[in-house]
């Protein structure tokens, strides 16, 4: 149920040989993202549950889900920008039916994260999920 964008960092991922390159890719995910309007990190985009400071900026527009945010840690901001390829653009009710854990899992995210950097994408996710819910 992955978007073709996310396929298409499932495929890079699959040609980078050792974890220091996937980390660089994952981290040029984030350079890439542009940065959030200071206006947008407030206490109610603030996800608790992360190391770092994290915001995310969702925004729904004719049931077509779709966030902004950004991370004071270039990887963690990297995880946003993956988040956003997994979850951009789908209408809001499949955004629910995404199996975060699973699409993760087929870049090996899982199994090389910290503790603290698992816990936050979890964070993440939640907020991502709830968001979509009160929406659909």
């Amino acid at each position: 149920m992955a978007s073709a964008a996310f396929e298409e960092i499932v495929e890079d991922f699959e040609f980078l040989e050792d974890w220091e390159e996937r980390y660089r890719h994952v981290i040029e995910q984030g350079k890439a993202m542009e940065t959030l309007e200071d206006a947008l990190k407030v206490d109610a985009t603030k996800v608790d549950g992360c190391a770092s400071q994290v915001w995310l900026h969702p925004k729904i527009e004719g049931g077509i889900f779709r966030f902004d945010g950004e991370s004071d840690a270039m990887i963690v901001n990297g995880l946003i920008g993956i988040l956003r390829l997994l979850y951009n653009d789908l209408p809001v009710t499949e955004v629910l039916e995404v199996d975060a854990k699973g699409e993760l899992g087929r870049l090996g995210l899982n199994d090389h994260l910290s503790a603290q950097r698992s816990n936050g994408l979890a964070a993440m996710i939640t907020r991502i999920r709830e968001t979509a819910a009160k929406a659909a």
